[in-house]
């Protein structure tokens, strides 16, 4: 028996992994990068096959990784985590630079960065993993605390974008029926609040294709307040 209130219970930092170069890049929120050897320093990342970025990793060999702060805003965690940079470029808009392997480095609400070159590549099912060299960091401001996911989950009342090695399904999940007169409906990605009253539509009434105005978020998404 699985108790998926079990797997919670693990430490996990939230990040902007990207790659590409100048002429196009893109990046996701990962909360699956750690250190695995010391000397020389090498850290796994873990990417969803159907992420755009996994294209990105595969064809330059390399990524970068933001470590970014607790005080990080919805906008970006939506736009990294929700939306797809098949749709438009992520990157627009943001502070970035581009690191000694020419991949792209978001500066935006970020402690600090590390740049890293593959290694290794290893399909672990629906995820690759990427096992990489460090070979370029900089601290951009240690005042702030780095996000975690259970800050995300516990504080912002995030949760994980199904392309997540962590994200699960609330069929899995065991859940209280809730009974309100309140039709309101919260993003969990962004906080964006659906009130029914207001939109003029009963939220059940949305298509399922529907998504976040805010940050793109799923139907799925969204929690009854």
């Amino acid at each position: 028996m699985i108790n998926i209130e079990a797997l919670f219970s693990i430490s996990y930092g939230l990040y902007i992994v990207c790659s590409g170069d100048k002429k196009k890049g893109n990046g996701y929120i990962s909360n699956t990068v750690f250190q695995v050897s010391s000397k020389p320093a090498k850290f796994a990342a873990c990417c969803n096959k159907e992420n755009y970025t996994c294209n990105f990793i595969e064809k330059h060999q390399a990524f970068s990784v933001s470590v970014i702060d607790q005080e990080t805003s919805s906008d970006i965690i939506g736009i990294f985590g929700f939306k797809s940079g098949k749709e438009f470029n992520k990157l627009d808009g943001f502070k970035v630079k581009y690191g000694t392997t020419g991949v792209p480095i978001v500066l935006d609400s970020t402690i600090a960065t590390l740049e890293f070159k593959v290694t290794e590549t290893i399909d672990v099912g629906t995820h690759l993993m990427f096992i990489a060299e460090l070979i370029e960091t900089e601290v951009i401001d240690n005042s702030k605390e780095p996000l975690t996911y259970a800050f995300y989950r516990q504080v912002k009342k995030g949760l994980s974008p199904k392309n997540a090695p962590t994200y699960v399904d609330k069929s899995e999940k065991e859940k209280t029926e809730k009974n309100s007169t309140d039709n309101k409906h919260e993003c969990l990605a962004c906080g964006f609040i659906y009130d029914d009253e207001i939109e003029g539509t009963h939220f059940d009434a949305l298509a399922d294709d529907w998504k976040c105005p805010v940050c793109g978020a799923d139907k799925s998404d969204f929690d009854l307040i």
